[in-house]
């Protein structure tokens, strides 16, 4: 995210509800796309599979576990090998953190990458989907109060929101665990208690618990009904906030956890919402990135690299 321009977020929000208004794009016809996804995925693969559909594009078919990275094969050759067989964009989540560095700064691929997510690093797709439904509330992100309550430290969701929409001129606020409050955080906002995080909002972002980033220890440790009665966001809590305040969730939700049963689907909740504006906005991704192979346009360029990272 840090290398998009705030224009050209814009730009991308705009292209995003043209695709959702009915706006039609054969870009991807005869190209193909594969999607590299070397940890689960249900929302983000699916929606970018859709996405890829609705361009006009192939999908080829990718499993991580029967893929020749099982026999030791690098992500380079694999990259390599789907560009050599005719792929035009690869979307890749890995667990590795920048996976995509040693990627985009070889000038022998030529082929799109689009960053699915990197270990705890980044999620940019998810990240400018949730700009999307945010702006298309409210109309700007100028001066809004937005708390982010949760795993911050492993959250890569975290990490891009954060990052970009205070560059955008809303005002960053966190909740959860301390020990999950790092200085990175510490230099964009406060931390605050939850109840009143959610009196103060505009929008509430909650993360779930990464148990699979967690120690053995932490996990040990861990009571889920002590953390929802702290950390969770409960009727109670929802009853705080302000009318027109949104409650947004990267999912998957941990109904119990980090979110009551009865909120996820509250008239103030755009879980289900974000998951729809998450197929146009990919749409908008790979159309960008897709531009960049038939103008010699530098700002159009400019745009495909940074969507890389």
């Amino acid at each position: 995210m840090s290398q998009l321009s705030n224009q050209e977020v814009y730009d991308l929000i705009d292209s995003a509800l043209e695709f959702k208004a009915g706006k039609k794009s054969v870009i991807g016809q005869n190209k193909f796309a594969i999607n590299l996804f070397f940890e689960n995925s249900t929302r983000t693969k699916s929606s970018f599979q859709v996405a890829e559909m609705k361009l006009g594009m192939n999908e080829i078919e990718f499993e991580a576990a029967t893929s020749s990275t099982t026999k030791g094969e690098s992500l380079y050759d694999t990259v390599k090998t789907e560009e050599s067989i005719g792929a035009s964009v690869a979307v890749i989540r890995h667990s590795q953190d920048k996976y995509y560095e040693d990627l985009v700064n070889n000038h022998d691929l030529k082929i799109h990458i689009i960053n699915g997510g990197d270990g705890t690093g980044q999620h940019p797709s998810q990240s400018l989907l949730d700009l999307m439904t945010i702006y298309e509330h409210f109309g700007s992100f100028e001066g809004l109060k937005i708390g982010i309550i949760g795993d911050l430290s492993h959250s890569r969701v975290a990490h891009s929101n954060a990052e970009i929409l205070t560059r955008l001129g809303a005002q960053m606020y966190f909740g959860g665990l301390d020990a999950w409050y790092t200085p990175e955080f510490a230099q964009m906002g406060p931390h605050m208690n939850v109840d009143d995080l959610c009196k103060e909002m505009d929008v509430v972002m909650l993360l779930r618990v990464q148990h699979e980033r967690l120690s053995a220890e932490e996990n040990k440790n861990f009571s889920k009904d002590d953390y929802f009665a702290k950390y969770g966001l409960n009727m109670d809590r929802v009853n705080l906030m302000k009318d027109d305040a949104m409650i947004m969730h990267p999912a998957p939700v941990n109904r119990g956890a980090e979110i009551g049963d009865d909120v996820v689907e509250c008239c103030k909740s755009y879980i289900f919402p974000q998951m729809s504006n998450g197929v146009y906005m990919r749409m908008a991704m790979i159309e960008a990135v897709l531009e960049g192979d038939n103008s010699g346009n530098e700002i159009t360029d400019k745009k495909r690299q940074a969507i890389l990272r």
